[in-house]
Formats: structure tokens, C-alpha cells, sequence
């Protein structure tokens, strides 16, 4: 018997394991986990995955546990509430589905329901008569569980809100060429950002705090779309930022689950490689003329763009045989909101809305638009002269007008999460020597 239950032991807690794993990356893909360290074993099935600081935690917890309660009593009616609880609920989930997605009569559905939730609802009773004695113990963690998550995508929604209400227009970038103090250094810098199209907000922030601006700029997305891997002729997505003299680009770059983010020097040289292809290929469409002319090719980034990231994605998921996009965030799943929120530093914004000078050159232009192949060349000068990470440190606090109850969520308890999660750099891969953080509120 001895033997027969530890063995029964491995089985439920490798299922528990497994479950928790899961649970934990599909929150992550919709925003309501902090950045852990999610390591996929599989390259067929998405779904298996290994998480390295969860693991550590159920070693602890479970530690703590047995160390607390002593008794096998006190954990089997913790554990029975627990079974219980996800068959009742599971019950509940299906007779939704029942009617909302296999549109079953609705007789079945109460048929359904009536039968085996009347026999669990008898079971979750009975198993509830001993909450007091250990049963307590899962719904203590799924509470603790649920702020955690609660709090985390409440805060990530409300900035991304925020970077999309305060996101530079194309007008601003224009009127940086009137702004004597700002000059073009040499090298390239790589401005990494969440948004798919638009400039962050952290940009002017930047561009206030140090006025300069390298001679070749790259706005870096990186996104992982539901995929094993993206093969690396499909996973650079370029794009001008009007205008074209300033030599600034929109960059998404797509990973696969089971891609990994690759070391600086390479990456680097994928990303320069990607983008001289991307100017052939451009010059090309203009030469053949194919309807397309330059003051197309030079317009404005269109509000649609994560389109061409879904589109992208749908193609590669029918060459593996896949057409799931559920963890692909979109930027029209969050409406725009009318009233903007207040940004402390909100003269770095306005501050580029200064009158055009009679003069028409400027600091900002770094030289004037040359044939593919010395715009060409001039890219790989600036890659030789060096590659600059621009990370934005955006510190998020809630407005002076909010509630008490508004400001422990933001001030206290997202700030604790923030720092004792993985760091951004940390995710992407960025050599700590060649980072520049531009720190920054957010007021939401």
C-alpha cells in the first residue's frame, strides 16, 4: 500500500505541476502575469512547458505545508476541496460552451447540467464541511493568485493605454528638424518599445533629457506570435518613419515559442542584414513600377499595422499547419480613450511643436537621401561605428486625484511585483555595457 500510494503521489502532483506550468504561460500571453522564465520542451505541442521559478515556489509551498499541517487529514481535505472544485467548475465551463459554442439544445444543456452538477454540487458540500480543518488551503492560494494576476494586467492594460493616447505623431518627428539643439551622432540606436506602430512616448522624453539622436534610429517590437519558430527571412518587418531623410525605422521583430532570442552581435548583424534587404526590395518595387510610387512608400505608418503582423503569422501557421492566433495582442483590442492621461513630462512633447526655421537644413538630417546602394552603405558605417540599446525605465504611479484603494494597487503593490520579476533587459537579451535607460512616469 505504501508503494501504491507514493506512486499515486507522482502521478497527481505531476499533473498538478503540468497544470500550474500552464496556467501560468497562457496568463503571461494575455498580460496578467509578471515575466517569468517560460522554457518550451516540445517544438509540437505549445502547451508543454517548464517553468523554472514556479517549480522552486511549489517546492517551497509544499515544504511549508507539510511542515505546517503535520497531519495527512489536513492536506487530503485541502486536496479534496481542490478536486472537487475544478470538477464542479469544469461542469460549469462546459455547459457554457454547450451553448455558446457547439449551439447544443438547450433541453441537453439543462439535461447536462442537472445530472452531473447536481452529483458534484452534493461532493463540493460535503468536502466544504471541512474548510476549517486544512480545507482552506487552496482557496487561500487561489485568492493570492488571483490579486497577483488581477493587479498585474489592471496596471499593464492602463500603460499600454497610456503609451497609445501619448504616442508621437508624424507632425512631431517633423519639427524635430527645426530644433537647433538636437544633432545626429554616429552609430545606431535601437529604441525598444511595445507599440507596434506610432513613437512611444518615452521618445521626446529622450530626446529632452539628451539631445541628440543617432544617425541611423530603429524602433524594435519584439513579439512571439503562437508558432514553433519563425524562419529569419520572415522574422525582420520593416517600415520608414516619415520622413525618409531622417533615416528612422519601425522594426517588428517575431519569435516563435521555441525561438530564442539570439546574442547581441548577432542579432545585430540580422537586424543590419534584414534592413539592407529591406531597402533593395524597396527600391525594387519603386523601379519596377508597379503603381507604387516614392510619396507611397513615404507614408505616414497606416493605424492597421499589427495587421501585417497577423497576416504574416497566418501564413506561417498554414505552412505548419496551424491557425491559432490567440496570443497575438493587438493594438484595436484597446479602444482609444477620449480623455488622455496626464504624462509628467508632457514639455518634452510639446516642446517639438516650435515654428519651422526659414533655415532648411538641420542637425537632424543627416545627410541627404542617396541611391540604394550608399543609404546602403551608410547603414553598415553607422553599424561599424556602434550599436546603442535605448530601453525606456517607465515608473508607474497613479494620478493625485485617485483613490486610496487605486494608489496601493499601483504605488505599492505593482511597484513590489515590477522589481522582483525578470527585468525587460534581462527577456531581450541586451549587453548591460551598450544599454542607456530613459527613465520615465507614467501617470494612469
Amino acid at each position: 500500500m505504501f508503494v501504491v500510494a507514493v506512486a499515486a503521489a507522482i502521478i497527481a502532483s505531476q499533473a498538478m505541476i503540468s497544470g500550474a506550468f500552464a496556467i501560468i504561460s497562457q496568463a503571461l500571453s494575455l498580460g496578467c502575469f509578471p515575466r517569468v522564465k517560460v522554457v518550451h520542451t516540445s517544438a509540437k505541442y505549445e502547451g508543454q512547458v517548464y517553468i523554472p521559478e514556479l517549480n522552486y515556489m511549489i517546492m517551497i509551498c509544499s515544504i511549508f505545508v507539510t511542515f505546517t499541517f503535520k497531519t495527512t487529514e489536513k492536506i487530503g481535505n485541502a486536496y479534496g476541496i481542490a478536486v472537487v472544485g475544478v470538477m464542479f467548475i469544469s461542469t460549469c465551463l462546459v455547459s457554457l460552451i454547450m451553448l455558446i459554442i457547439w449551439k447544443v439544445k438547450i433541453w441537453w444543456i439543462v439535461l447536462f447540467f442537472t445530472v452531473f452538477g447536481t452529483m458534484e454540487g452534493v461532493y463540493l458540500s460535503a468536502v466544504l464541511s471541512k474548510f476549517i480543518q486544512g480545507g482552506y488551503l487552496p482557496i487561500a492560494f487561489s485568492l493570492i493568485l488571483m490579486t497577483i494576476m488581477g493587479i498585474w494586467h489592471y496596471v499593464y492594460v492602463q500603460r499600454y493605454k497610456f503609451e497609445l493616447d501619448n504616442k508621437v505623431s508624424a507632425s512631431y518627428i517633423q519639427d524635430l528638424a527645426t530644433n537647433p539643439n538636437i544633432n545626429r551622432v554616429p552609430g545606431i540606436g535601437l529604441l525598444y518599445s511595445e507599440l507596434v506602430q506610432g513613437i512611444p512616448p518615452i521618445f521626446p522624453h529622450f530626446i529632452e533629457n539628451i539631445p541628440s539622436i543617432h544617425s541611423v534610429l530603429v524602433f524594435v517590437s519584439l513579439k512571439f506570435i503562437p508558432i514553433s519558430t519563425v524562419m529569419l527571412e520572415e522574422r525582420f518587418l520593416f517600415r520608414h518613419v516619415e520622413p525618409r531623410d531622417y533615416r528612422m525605422f519601425r522594426c517588428v521583430v517575431r519569435y516563435g515559442y521555441k525561438d530564442k532570442i539570439e546574442e547581441p552581435k548577432e542579432f545585430e548583424n540580422q537586424l543590419v542584414e534584414n534592413l539592407k534587404e529591406f531597402m533593395r526590395h524597396e527600391q525594387y518595387i519603386v523601379e519596377a513600377g508597379n503603381g507604387i510610387t516614392k510619396d507611397e512608400l513615404m507614408a505616414p505608418e497606416p493605424l492597421q499595422d499589427t495587421n501585417v503582423i497577423q497576416e504574416s503569422a497566418h501564413k506561417i501557421e498554414k505552412v505548419k499547419g496551424r491557425t491559432n492566433l490567440s496570443t497575438i495582442h493587438t493594438e484595436e483590442s484597446l479602444p482609444q480613450l477620449k480623455d488622455s492621461p496626464r504624462i509628467s513630462s508632457s514639455s518634452s512633447i510639446k516642446s517639438f511643436r516650435a515654428a519651422k526655421s526659414p533655415n532648411t537644413s538641420s542637425k537632424l538630417i543627416s545627410g541627404p537621401i542617396l541611391g540604394v546602394g550608399e543609404e546602403i552603405q551608410f547603414i553598415q558605417n553607422a553599424k561599424e561605428k556602434g550599436v546603442v540599446y535605448l530601453l525606456g525605465e517607465a515608473d508607474v504611479i497613479a494620478k493625485e486625484d485617485s483613490s486610496w484603494f487605486n494608489k496601493i494597487i499601483v504605488n505599492n503593490a505593482y511597484s513590489f511585483l515590477r522589481k522582483n520579476f525578470r527585468q525587460g533587459e534581462k527577456t531581450m537579451q541586451i549587453p548591460q555595457t551598450r544599454l542607456l535607460r530613459v527613465g520615465m512616469t507614467y501617470e494612469i
